[in-house]
């Protein structure tokens, strides 16, 4: 970032400075990552063991847990760090190595659930051809190219976030260095850097939701077709997990970066649920809606 009045850092400021329940949040956001991080690496232990869960729409639950611990580990620790050392300096560095990872969380979370909304498409409207489309190659290409593209699309907007000068207050009221609460520190060179997550909003979040609402029309259509109940609940069963996952997640995003900022405190609040909360409750969705996955569960238990 170009520094237009000499600011070397940011100030992260999520609760305030003199608040007496830091220990109380402090346990609060480690248990959130405690819980977050071992139901999601249960969830990929019991993938990568199970024989019977090798199949590709594991491989994207698989997937899905792995970002989800990314997203917590990009934010938690250091969080904890300023809320148990009461130091909230950031310096540029790492403020912007913490937002091109998010950011590429963020892609990758986002081109994952139109995956698997696809994924069931294609297994419930055209099963003769699932193996062939969704073949153990192509999933292996269609997970490489999910984290090449992710990456390569956070690298864009962090050369983009550079180029901003910075000229405002360095305070974030944010539990990290966010691309929204950045812009609000700076005054120019935000053009391009705004056309850049106009072009990003359109291709990882309104593409890919369009996308999974036409799989999800055809699926129900088809199976109102179903003549047995049976196989409706079947079908039904196969999806509820997914469509849960993904109406709080782009609920919750949706009240994070599109609502009108009416205070700090409900940016940070929407922010935590967003990047803290959905994480650790989308394995638990997994586990408890989705029966291969229970079945797996209790088996490694047992």
């Amino acid at each position: 970032m170009k520094n237009g009045t000499s600011i070397n850092f940011f100030h992260i400021l999520p609760f305030s400075e003199e608040s007496r329940n830091k220990p109380f949040i402090s346990i609060f956001f480690f248990l959130i990552y405690l819980i977050g991080v071992l139901v999601n690496s249960s969830i990929i232990t019991v993938i990568c063991l199970e024989v019977q869960l090798h199949k590709p729409m594991y491989l994207f639950i698989c997937n899905l847990s792995i970002v989800d611990i990314f997203f917590t580990s990009i934010i938690v620790p250091k969080l904890l760090h300023m809320l148990l050392s009461g130091n909230h300096i950031v310096s540029f560095s790492q403020c912007y190595t913490q937002l091109y990872f998010f950011v590429a969380m963020l892609a990758a979370e986002e081109i994952i659930l139109f995956i698997m909304a696809y994924d069931r498409y294609v297994a419930i409207c055209i099963p003769l051809h699932y193996n062939q489309i969704l073949s153990q190659r192509n999933c292996t290409l269609i997970t490489f190219g999910i984290w090449a593209v992710a990456f390569f699309n956070s690298l864009l907007l962090l050369v983009s976030a550079l180029n901003m000068s910075s000229c405002h207050s360095n305070i974030i009221h944010q539990t990290f260095c966010d691309f929204k609460s950045l812009t609000r520190t700076t005054c120019t060179g935000t053009t391009m850097f705004f056309v850049i997550i106009g072009i990003e909003a359109l291709i990882f979040s309104l593409v890919p939701v369009l996308g999974t609402c036409i799989s999800y029309v055809n699926i129900f259509l088809l199976i109102f077709k179903m003549k047995s109940k049976e196989s409706r609940r079947k079908a039904f069963s196969t999806c509820s997990s997914h469509l849960t996952v993904m109406s709080i997640y782009y609920g919750a995003g949706l009240a994070e970066y599109l609502m009108p900022s009416y205070s700090d405190f409900l940016d940070v609040t929407f922010n935590v649920v967003y990047t803290n909360i959905i994480p650790m409750i989308n394995p638990i969705i997994y586990s408890l809606l989705n029966s291969n996955v229970q079945s797996a569960l209790l088996k490694f238990i047992k």
